[in-house]
């Protein structure tokens, strides 16, 4: 997802430097490429070890992070609609119908038998949910006006939702692990991502409602770097991935945003926001490849 929307962000800056958009397709390959590579391991993985998978489904927490297969096909399939619309079609169709097919099971599972408790609720929530308002943002470039408002409308509804719920975990209950801490950043992303799905199904329209999706998520932005000192102290873990796509999707909102009102204030923010993107990114590969090197990642929590 971090990849892709790296991609996507890099899309941004080929459009506003004027320049073709080999660097942009060249990183949604490398993203393409990393799916598959993880893809593939993790199939391997539920075909020698099903009972593992079993029990990461059971899991409250790590449930949610079975939708981040849709949400990639979705956003690999933005990265090539420009100039493979052919395959831009069955990557969003499989995305959005599994998507769909993940909201329905998953908050089939929330509201059932299975009992959940207030710590195991986290912002990774939204995935499965929320991430539904990402459909529109390929849906509405290949025709699909009316399929695109019932994935944004799903999107919307659950983002308020959960994000009462998060809030009210975060402010009256115990604070979140360390190992789920950067999935603060995940906050920042339904309201980025609204904002650039709500003028795809408008025609570019900035009204009200679309300044405070946009607004909105810069200042969910400000308060979550607030915690800058807790979340750098944290020892490397995998969900330090969670800060590269709601950064991406800031980023590329400003950068929408910025074009729309034509500020030089807000072109120089996103400028920033992609060298501080492209900083996130470096890092966190560096430490990934380190980690693997090591042996430190993907093995059971203590």
């Amino acid at each position: 997802m971090g990849l892709a929307g790296f991609a996507i962000a890099t899309h941004r800056i080929e459009v506003w430097l004027q320049a073709g958009p080999r660097a942009s397709l060249t990183l949604a390959a490398v993203a393409a490429l990393v799916f598959v590579i993880t893809a593939g391991v993790y199939g391997a993985k539920a075909v020698r070890f099903p009972h593992a998978v079993r029990e990461e489904w059971q899991h409250p927490v790590r449930l949610s992070f079975f939708a981040t297969v849709s949400i990639s096909l979705i956003l690999l399939s933005l990265t090539v609609l420009a100039v493979l619309p052919a395959i831009a079609l069955p990557l969003w169709l499989a995305g959005s119908g599994l998507h769909l097919y993940a909201t329905l099971v998953i908050v089939s599972t929330w509201i059932g038998h299975r009992s959940f408790e207030t710590p195991h609720l986290n912002p990774a929530w939204f995935i499965p949910a929320v991430g539904n308002i990402l459909v529109p943002l390929t849906g509405v470039g290949l025709g699909f006006i009316e399929v695109s408002w019932f994935f944004f409308a799903v999107g919307l509804l659950f983002w308020i939702v959960l994000m009462t719920l998060v809030f009210n975990r975060l402010i009256f209950h115990h604070p979140l692990p360390e190992r789920l801490l950067p999935t603060l950043m995940i906050l920042v992303a339904p309201p980025a991502v609204a904002f650039l799905s709500y003028l795809r199904l408008t025609g570019g329209t900035l009204d009200p409602f679309a300044r405070v999706l946009y607004y909105g998520a810069v200042v969910l932005f400000l308060i979550v770097i607030s915690q800058g000192r807790r979340l750098v102290r944290l020892p490397f873990a995998l969900s330090w991935w969670a800060y590269s796509f709601p950064i991406a999707a800031l980023t590329t909102a400003t950068a929408v945003y910025a074009q729309a009102i034509g500020s030089p204030i807000l072109t120089a923010a996103f400028v920033a926001f992609y060298g501080l993107l492209c900083a996130v990114i470096a890092v966190l590969a560096v430490k990934t490849i380190i980690a693997m090197g090591r042996g430190e990642i993907c093995r059971p929590e203590s």
